[in-house]
């Protein structure tokens, strides 16, 4: 089973997810993938070595954990977290995290957790993420993975690492558009309260979040015009006109703010609009190209599959 395969076996209402729990691991962490799946339904259970009772790092205590039997079952093994002192995993670990990986099951390792996922060899000669504080250190020793020290996520389809902390909420989201589509990801973030989307390759550290979209900050008053204008050309000087700045001295407030491109995040966006225009409504494809902004749908058809590995037909009969 190809690991593409293996990331959309699951259908809406079956999805077994086990996530590690280890002493001192932090309650945020842990609830993460918890809160994010439960959104759906999806089956979570917290599972630790032999059932033991975790003392988290805030001092709670949790306890009727399962064993590591619950990982058998599962379609998605998370390792929310790991020790920060980066303890390499025992044998006996990574071999259960091989075999879960062998069997199919999809998995994920959110900040640290990267860490015993690559040491379990199952990522050897790819790439991953994790928190840009360990990144030296996971590099250093596992040298058969590449570290990319930027992305919020790496996605191979079998498996999935991230960042840190917050990018953990983005993986999970990840996961879920990936399965259940746009709309149903946006309707879990609308829920959370978050960022209803933002990609893999965006940088992890930037020097202010993504501004309010209001008339008081020029960012902020750019993306609102491109949001309202994505099926007409836009191009740089127009955001930076909006912004009321020359396009040099924009696309650098805007790397600044967001941690990606003017260009980058106007695609992004082009192609969340077309997804969700596949999802909800029965335009031709055509139309959903030139309405999101594409100048043809030849340009759409290539940019959409080399985004999602899918045509955007097939994406519709998916998700619709």
């Amino acid at each position: 089973m190809s690991g593409r395969e293996a990331a959309y076996r699951w259908n809406r209402d079956n999805v077994r997810i086990a996530v590690h729990a280890f002493p001192g691991v932090t309650m945020f962490h842990l609830a993460t993938p918890l809160l994010v799946f439960g959104e759906i339904g999806w089956q979570t259970v917290v599972w630790s070595r032999d059932a033991e009772r975790v003392i988290t790092a805030e001092g709670v205590q949790l306890s009727l954990l399962a064993g590591a039997e619950a990982v058998d079952g599962a379609d998605i093994l998370v390792l929310p977290s790991w020790p920060g002192r980066l303890p390499a995993p025992d044998a006996e670990f990574a071999a259960l995290i091989r075999d879960a990986h062998a069997r199919g099951t999809v998995i994920v390792g959110l900040c640290l957790g990267a860490y015993p996922v690559v040491a379990s060899g199952i990522l050897d000669g790819r790439t991953a993420a994790t928190h840009w504080a360990a990144t030296r250190r996971l590099a250093d020793d596992h040298p058969a993975v590449t570290v990319d020290e930027s992305a919020l996520y790496i996605d191979h389809g079998d498996v999935l690492t991230s960042a840190g902390t917050a990018s953990g909420l983005d993986a999970c989201l990840h996961l879920v558009r990936r399965r259940l589509g746009a709309a149903t990801a946006a309707t879990i973030a609308r829920h959370l309260v978050i960022a209803p989307h933002r990609e893999g390759d965006q940088a992890q550290y930037i020097e202010t979040p993504l501004p309010p979209a209001d008339d008081s900050d020029p960012i902020g008053r750019a993306t609102t015009w491109a949001l309202a204008n994505l099926g007409r050309p836009v191009h740089v000087e127009q955001l930076a006109e909006q912004a009321r700045m020359s396009p040099r001295n924009f696309s650098r407030h805007f790397r600044r703010s967001t941690g990606t491109t003017p260009a980058h995040w106007l695609l992004s966006r082009r192609l969340d609009h077309a997804r969700t225009l596949l999802e909800t409504t029965a335009l031709p494809v055509e139309q959903v190209a030139a309405e999101s902004g594409f100048a043809s749908v030849v340009t759409f058809r290539q940019r959409f599959a080399a985004a999602y590995a899918t045509t955007p037909s097939s994406y519709r009969r998916r998700f619709a």
